[in-house]
């Protein structure tokens, strides 16, 4: 699904280093080419579509003339007339035209309801109805069974069958689930583009972010609480002298509309996760990228960097929530902003080829820029720190520390009345490629963390280097550095992962993530495990109960679906090239692989029984493949070709005989895989099918997921519980909901849950609907939900007694 133009304006950006160096009018041409190129997918997968019903409305027409003379010859003559047209259009105006008194067409809404037809009121079964499908002419008797409901999608309509278990559709009563969800874990952490994101609070936590939820993780206990008054992703985080309060500011975002949303910084209490202070609601461009708190006055200042053009700096009195003074910054991308410790008039900004020492004097700001005079200007300063002796030390992108000091005015050079200057006093090699953070130690000591060499140096406070060691590779660079003890250290790193240690012991992660978009999400069929693949290459299986990573792998190409076999032994995970492997869960090691297409795969999903397997692709097919020896060995059955356009989606009967499967056009499609992959013509037969997982976006139960005037590619996922009492849906605006199943009418109420920073590109039940986990697309964060209430019942026993009220559908509800 090309479900990436919302995620694409929300601030993720391919470094820090190159972060808001991209204007506004460029953003917005990338967000409208892609719609255009959707646009476009969109018309070739419709054409394709007609071109297909017409050649079968030309090999049908000859059979069903025969059978139209045969019944009713005054039928025939009709038939006749319709087809004399070249096109298949007439037959559709004359579908439109002759349609029966109980449709109805309101004129905002996208749903059409064809009611049965009924036998006239002396009981005699009268005249044949011609009716139409598409370009297929079918004749009906009026006493047959033919609800329908049609759901317009981009103005292409979709035809839904009623099943028979309902005598009237307009009575049926949409209610929220009782079944709510509540925040229970979170997996990941935000350090490939973020600097200074990692803290240490005395309560044994350590406090960082991801999406739009801020962690307090204690690393004892191995607990999480979250901060999530957040509105969109959080970029920057620092906290207060007093060590309770914390600062943390998020990025502007979009609405579903594309328009953009007002960022702010919000003051809270890490104890009570109670937001003091919301800062500059209305005032700062496109997000926030760096804050600090002043120590000299006990934290009564709060400074801010935006990520505008200029990239305002602003300080605000944290008490009142006013500002206090604000400047333009530099049209240069700007890392960081510290208060001096000793003095908050005093406020040192770095960045892209610059260090700014700036004055604030009654509500003006004076600037003078470092000079680095004989030395050699580097391209970033990464970071900077303040020594005991009131110098700043800084890291920059050639692998330098270097010292900063005032220089008295060269009167000689300069002439009358020149001033101070800042200048480098000394310059120590550090680390082969960039120097990414400093932290700063109690009696003077300094840690330097690097990037090319992951190096983490302690230097006494004379800069003599004292210890170090390396990271493994595979976490990436050290991105930033949180002291716990003097000793222990906490690494936030490149890779999203956080790690814990000492110089002594070595380091191991606390904290792991994926580190590029993810689509892939399967659930163990008995255990509390769950399997999540992604751009990154990376196939990672994660224990829900510990909360951790049990292992993780790379691949060559980068998966983008997955499912477990039902004996829960092995798991099949498709890639972007069109192979897929079958991976033992214990061993790791691939057991099977095989190659269908040479386009991405969307799809893997195992029948019930574990004796099939379908592949569903972007090449329009889906495979049929044999299962045997307990998963390990599978030979090709069979191909579904019908569709015109990517498999998007796909479920198994309980009987595993059959598929439902949605595709990029919006087409529902059912299979007879027991007869060799058939195409199922009559899609009204599959109304009564019971389905053992459902999947598929589009489909009478789950109709009322979708808004009114959705694009068709706003729903990137759908999961029902194993209660069949509720459905979950992954919404491309950053939203999990959750919905009654069956949910079959438009405005279904439903609860509404935020924490992701980018289009939620697929949920998944547990085995035991204990748990609900989401994934975010950019924002490479995984989302335990637990699923709270609830009361028994089947979900046909609930539909069923809800046709027969006569209660109207409440408005949405969220939560």
């Amino acid at each position: 699904l090309n479900c990436n133009v919302s995620s694409s304006q929300r601030g993720y950006d391919v470094s820090a280093d190159s972060s808001a160096e991209f204007p506004d009018r460029t953003s917005m041409m990338e967000v409208r080419l892609q719609a255009q190129e959707d646009e476009i997918t969109l018309l070739k997968s419709s054409l394709a579509d007609a071109l297909r019903r017409i050649r079968l409305h030309d090999q049908l027409l000859p059979l069903l003339k025969q059978q139209l003379v045969a019944v009713n010859p005054a039928a025939a003559r009709v038939l006749n007339q319709v087809c004399c047209s070249d096109s298949c259009t007439g037959a559709r105006k004359l579908s439109s035209s002759s349609a029966s008194d109980g449709i109805r067409h309101p004129a905002t809404r996208y749903w059409t309801y064809t009611p049965r037809a009924s036998k006239d009121r002396r009981g005699d079964k009268g005249p044949a109805m011609l009716c139409f499908t598409g370009c297929i002419a079918i004749l009906l008797k009026p006493e047959c069974s033919y609800d329908s409901i049609k759901m317009f999608i981009r103005g292409r309509p979709i035809t839904m069958y009623i099943p028979s278990n309902i005598q009237n559709y307009e009575d049926l009563k949409m209610e929220p689930p009782s079944e709510r969800l509540e925040l229970d874990w979170v997996y990941g952490y935000r350090g490939r583009d973020c600097r200074a994101n990692l803290y240490f609070l005395p309560t044994g936590e350590a406090v960082y972010f991801i999406a739009c939820v801020v962690v307090l993780y204690h690393i004892n206990k191995r607990t999480q609480r979250h901060y999530r008054k957040h509105t969109d992703c959080v970029r920057c985080l620092t906290l207060h002298p007093d060590k309770v309060r914390v600062a943390s500011g998020q990025t502007a975002g979009v609405d579903k509309d594309g328009k953009p949303l007002q960022p702010c910084v919000h003051i809270w209490d890490s104890t009570t996760l109670v937001t003091l202070q919301q800062i500059g609601l209305g005032t700062f461009q496109r997000g926030v990228g760096s804050v600090a708190f002043s120590f000299a006055d006990s934290g009564a200042f709060l400074c801010v960097i935006d990520d505008s053009n200029e990239h305002m700096l602003s300080v605000w009195d944290c008490n009142k929530g006013t500002k206090y003074a604000e400047v333009k910054s530099t049209n240069e991308a700007v890392f960081t902003v510290e208060f001096n410790p000793s003095d908050s008039t005093n406020i040192i900004t770095c960045g892209k080829s610059h260090v700014y020492f700036w004055t604030l004097s009654t509500g003006q700001f004076t600037k003078k820029q470092g000079i680095f005079g004989k030395y050699k200007k580097p391209k970033f300063i990464q970071c900077f720190v303040f020594s005991l002796t009131g110098d700043v030390l800084t890291g920059d992108s050639e692998g330098n520390i270097l010292t900063w000091g005032k220089s008295a005015a060269d009167v000689k050079t300069l002439g009358k009345g020149a001033k101070e200057t800042f200048q480098i006093m000394r310059q120590t090699r550090a680390h082969e490629g960039s120097v990414f953070t400093l932290c700063t130690l109690q009696g003077g000591a300094l840690l330097s963390g690097g990037g090319k060499d992951r190096k983490i140096i302690r230097w006494s406070a004379d800069l003599a280097p004292e210890r170090e060691c390396e990271i493994p590779e595979k976490y990436g660079a050290v991105r930033t550095i949180a002291d716990v003890d003097g000793e222990e250290l906490l690494v936030g790193t490149t890779r999203n992962a956080i790690l814990r240690g000492t110089f002594s012991d070595g380091f191991v992660a606390i904290v792991q993530g994926h580190v590029d978009e993810m689509w892939g999400l399967a659930t163990h069929p008995s255990q509390n495990i769950f399997l999540t693949c992604g751009h990154d290459r990376q196939v990672c299986l994660w224990n829900t109960e510990e909360h951790k990573l049990d292992w993780c792998i790379t691949l060559e190409e980068y998966g983008l679906c997955a499912g477990f076999c039902p004996n829960g032994s092995v798991v099949s995970v498709g890639l972007s090239t069109g192979r897929w492997l079958v991976l033992d869960l214990l061993t790791r090691e691939v057991v099977s692989e095989s190659t269908d297409g040479n386009e991405q795969l969307s799809v893997m999903r195992y029948s019930p029984d574990g004796s099939f397997l379908a592949v569903g692709s972007h090449d329009n097919f889906i495979y049929i493949y044999n299962v045997t020896e307990s998963g390990r060995r599978y030979t090709r059955f069979g191909k579904c070709n019908g569709h015109s356009s990517f498999i998007t989606h796909l479920d198994w009967s309980k009987d595993g005989k059959y598929i439902m499967s949605n595709s990029g056009d919006y087409e529902i499609l059912y299979w007879d895989i027991a007869a060799g992959c058939k195409l199922l013509r009559n899609r009204f037969e599959s109304k009564d099918r019971e389905w053992a997982s459902y999947t598929c976006v589009l489909g009478f139960h789950v109709m009322g997921v979708w808004l009114e005037g959705s694009d068709g590619t706003d729903i990137n996922a759908l999961c029902r519980s194993h209660s069949e009492r509720m459905v979950a849906v992954a919404d491309d605006f950053c939203k999990v909901h959750l919905f009654q199943y069956p949910c079959p009418k438009p405005k279904a109420p439903s609860h509404r849950y935020e924490g992701h920073g980018s289009h939620v590109t697929n949920v998944c039940f547990t085995h035991s609907d204990s748990h609900l986990l989401s994934m975010g697309g950019k924002d490479t964060c995984i989302l335990q939900w637990k699923v709270v209430g609830g009361g028994v019942g089947d979900s046909r026993e609930r539909l069923a007694s809800a046709s027969s009220t006569s209660t109207s559908s409440p408005e949405p509800a969220t939560s």
